[in-house]
Parts: structure tokens; sequence; C-alpha cells
């Protein structure tokens, strides 16, 4: 019984964790997304920020379940006591254990999917010689034109289309993109996202995904002539993929990124930053403020430490108060 207490108590103070930072996601991140301070950082800083909010209900779920509930009620909870469990309880530890087993469910899902697909594609792929570090496989086909697969051996899916119509130089830029998405693991990033999967988080999902597009373009161009290149390969692909038969298969996009991915206006969007492109690194001014930020958030960071190392053991009374009251 003292097992199954733990578990319904450590499930129950996950799943309300979990759910009320959701909803304060849910209802907060486009006010935060659109501040002023956001709204200067980088494309790749951005989708960062996006992607630290879109996992920190699980994140910060788990967390506060591992550090104060579970000592808490290993070390403060009797034994020997057979006490009563209500309804409550019961009913939310089923729902956290549901949460985790459907997250785990629909990555498990979203990865044979995807390993399917690259498996169809690549049947009678063949190897292109290129300068980037991972291998490049074409395909017969003409969608995906162009897309980064795989997370453990990722590998650069290019079709027949796309080697036709672009020349060498938008080819290389078109790469670089898609090798700044392995760079950054973003491929994995999405599986993560299907593992804590929660209604209505759809939008912040996808700035999080036009963002990364954006970042992956800066990524791509180092000159005004990479810029028009990677421009030019974004609208020949996009041409030659928006017949609808070419679509890519249901699902398909999950667990990769494609060069040609989201609605049309994201594509114009990416076009026209390219286009109107200046090298930020001459833009840029010292801001020695960053470097008293980063030391005010080191120093922070030792005394919340120091703080919550010197009141641990009021802290899981007090977790230990709270699940009483939860169980009663």
């Amino acid at each position: 019984m003292f097992a199954a207490r733990c578990i319904a108590v450590l499930s129950s103070a996950f799943f309300l964790v979990y759910v009320v930072l959701s909803f304060a996601v849910c209802s907060g991140w486009r006010r935060i997304s659109t501040s002023r301070y956001i709204r200067t950082l980088s494309p790749a800083h951005r989708a960062n920020l996006l992607f630290a909010l879109r996992v920190l209900p699980f994140a910060a779920a788990a967390a506060v379940t591992a550090a104060f509930i579970l000592p808490s009620f290993i070390l403060l909870e009797p034994r020997a006591i057979e006490e009563p469990m209500s309804a409550l309880p019961l009913a939310l530890g089923a729902c956290g254990i549901c949460v985790i087993g459907f997250g785990l469910g629909g990555a498990l899902a979203a990865l044979v999917r995807a390993s399917r697909l690259i498996s169809r594609w690549t049947r009678h792929a063949k190897a292109v010689e290129s300068q980037v570090s991972v291998p490049v496989l074409s395909i017969n086909r003409t969608a995906p034109a162009l897309t980064a697969a795989g997370i453990l051996r990722p590998k650069v899916l290019l079709s027949n289309a796309a080697q036709f119509v672009l020349n060498k130089n938008e080819l290389h830029t078109a790469l670089r993109h898609e090798m700044a998405h392995v760079r950054r693991r973003d491929n994995l990033r999405k599986l993560s996202l299907r593992f804590v999967a929660f209604p209505g988080m759809q939008k912040l999902e996808t700035a999080w995904l036009e963002s990364t597009e954006m970042a992956a373009d800066d990524a791509a161009v180092e000159s005004i002539g990479d810029a028009l290149d990677l421009a030019a390969a974004l609208i020949k692909l996009s041409k030659i993929t928006s017949n609808p038969r070419y679509s890519l298969d249901t699902g398909s996009e999950e667990l990769m990124t494609a060069f040609i991915h989201g609605s049309a206006k994201l594509i114009n969007a990416r076009v026209e930053r390219l286009i109107q492109w200046q090298d930020q690194r001459l833009l840029a001014r010292p801001s020695y403020w960053r470097s008293y930020a980063m030391g005010a958030a080191l120093v922070m960071t030792f005394a919340i430490a120091g703080a919550f190392a010197a009141t641990y053991g009021q802290l899981l009374a007090q977790a230990h108060t709270a699940t009483e009251w939860l169980v009663r």
C-alpha cells in the first residue's frame, strides 16, 4: 500500500503542476514572445526561447515531483499506517499516468511513421557527393524536395527534381540550411514535443517551427550572394512542390525538417528576409550590459541555490503537508 500511495501521490502532483503550467503557457506565451526585448532577439535565440516555453510545463512538473514530492513522501510518510485514499488523488494519479503514457505512445508512433517513410523513400536512393558532414541521398521523388531526416544518424534527402532545378550555388546554400537543422537537433526537439503533447499548444509549436526555419536560413547565409541563392532555391522548390499530388505523406513532417515547410506566407516572409539580407555581425554594437547581465544571473543562481539548500528541509515538510491534504 505504501508503494501504491506513493505512485498515486507522485502522479497526482505531477498532473496538477503540469496542467496548471500548461494553461499558463497557453495563455501567456504570445505576450512573452511579442515583447519588445524578445523581438530584438535573433531567430535562433527566439526559437530556443519558444522551445523552452513549450517544454517548461513538463520539465517543471517532473522537477517538482522528483525534487520535493518524492523525497518528502519517502522520508516523512509513515510506512506502517494503512491510510485510506480518497477518489480525488486516485483520479488525478490516473490522469498523470495517462499523460505520460499517451506522450510516450505518441512519440513512439511518430518515430515509427518517420522510420517507415525514410526506409521507403531511400529504398533505391543513391549517394550524392557534397561538402556537408552527413550523407546526402538522392531519392526518386518530387516531394520532399530537400529535407533533413533521422535523429541518431541524420541524413539529407534530395529529390531528383531539386537536383534538376537548382544550380550549384543554390543547392549548396540549401544544403547548408538543412545542416543547420541537423546541428540544432531540430528533429530530436520535434520528437520531444510529441512526448509532451498538450491541447492548445499548436500555435506555439508553429511559431517555434517558423523561428527554426528563419534561424536555419541565417546559418546558411554568409553574404548577399548566398542570401539571393537561398531565396532562389526557395522560390524554385516551392513551385515544383506546390502541386497537391506532390505533397508530403500524412505525418511525414513530424520528425523531419523539410526545406519547403509551412504556409505560403512563411515562404514569402523567408524570401523577403533573404532579399533584404544584411550582415548582422557588421550591424551589431558592443553590448557590455550582456556581460553584466550574465554575471548578475550567475550571482543570482548561486544565491538561489544557497537559499534552496538552507531551506530544503522546510520545503520538504511543506510539500508533505500539501500531499497529505491532497490525499485526504
